[in-house]
């Protein structure tokens, strides 16, 4: 027997529908022993596939089970400074199993997220995972309803879906409890607009782990509010920290700078950490940066294998999915990490 191949050699889908003189979808029920069909043109069917050497690509996989083994990755963080670590954790958690994930970058545009969603139906994606730039705000596209699953990933999800994001309360008793190991005891954390829910969460466990030692000061996600806090903090008079909590990197980097026209050394004086870990901020601070990593490849990871599963038809529990962070020790608070 005899087959023409498709360019290239490989044996097709395609082939074998016409080599079996059926259709691809009869091929698809055959090799999947679903549908119905007599016995012997199943077998028959199966026994040219092996005759012909079919052995199924991704498109043929997708033909097979009807899943065109795409994710799409929907988000608002056009800057990318989480949506990358997140798309990077989600590639390497679905490369093994032969799924691809392109992106789409909405900024905050209803009418451009329809048109998104749409093309990624339009593609038959096997699911859609969501994420932005915070987790108390939804994108601003409605991804109820629709005939894929869909996962949140460092942004607000609807009640009925998986989410996940960073441990934000766990993070900062992290980072306060490792100041207080270095021996500070008067503390200051420095963060952004109250009305963020990771801030308020960062804030209470670092109030609770803190004690009457501890004092908050909002403001905003800039290296200039870091720089006008020690600014403030300097000029009020009283006790002066020796140890400062930031709310994330940029600001982290502005209480450093502000603390060195000072005359203040870090860390010997004064033990700064900051969170994000923000590698390219974090790294070229002087000294550099000792910061709460919030984990988003991981998270990518978690997110990208929960939308297989789903897409597999595995049953998972709805709900919040907090991963913890971890404390990645640099020079701007002193002391050495120990596992």
């Amino acid at each position: 027997m005899t087959t023409q191949r498709a360019r290239g050699g490989r044996v097709t889908i395609h082939d074998l529908a016409r080599v079996a003189g059926v259709s691809v979808s009869t091929v698809s029920k055959a090799l999947n022993d679903n549908g119905r069909m007599a016995a012997e043109t199943r077998a028959r069917i199966k026994r040219m596939a092996a005759e012909i050497g079919f052995r199924p690509n991704a498109l043929a996989r997708g033909l097979l089970s009807s899943r065109s083994f795409t994710i799409g990755l929907l988000t608002n963080d056009t800057y990318g400074r989480f949506t990358l670590p997140v798309m990077a954790g989600i590639s390497d958690a679905l490369v093994d199993h032969g799924v691809s994930v392109f992106l789409c970058a909405i900024e905050d545009d209803p009418a451009l997220g329809k048109v998104h969603v749409d093309a990624m139906l339009d593609k038959q994606v096997d699911g859609i995972i969501a994420t932005g730039k915070r987790i108390d705000r939804s994108l601003p596209v409605d991804l109820a309803g629709l005939p894929v699953p869909v996962v949140y990933a460092f942004t607000a999800g609807a009640s009925d879906s998986v989410t996940f994001t960073a441990d934000d309360a766990q993070g900062a008793a992290l980072a306060t409890a490792w100041l207080k190991k270095l021996g500070r005891r008067r503390l200051v954390h420095i963060t952004g607009p109250e009305d963020f829910v990771s801030v308020r969460e960062r804030a209470s466990a670092f109030a609770s782990e803190a004690g009457e030692g501890g004092s908050v000061r909002y403001g905003v996600w800039s290296e200039s509010w870091g720089h006008q806090a020690v600014a403030d903090l300097w000029s009020a008079g009283g006790p002066l920290p020796d140890g400062i909590f930031c709310g994330n990197d940029q600001i982290a980097r502005g209480v450093v700078d502000a603390l060195r026209e000072r005359g203040v050394k870090v860390p010997e004086d004064v033990s700064v950490i900051g969170f994000d870990n923000w590698e390219i901020l974090a790294e070229q601070t002087r000294p550099p940066l000792t910061t709460i990593d919030m984990n988003l490849k991981e998270l990518g990871r978690e997110a990208g294998l929960m939308v297989l599963a789903l897409a597999e038809g595995r049953p998972a529990e709805p709900g919040l999915r907090k991963l913890p962070c971890k404390l990645v020790v640099r020079q701007s608070c002193g002391g050495a990490q120990t596992n």
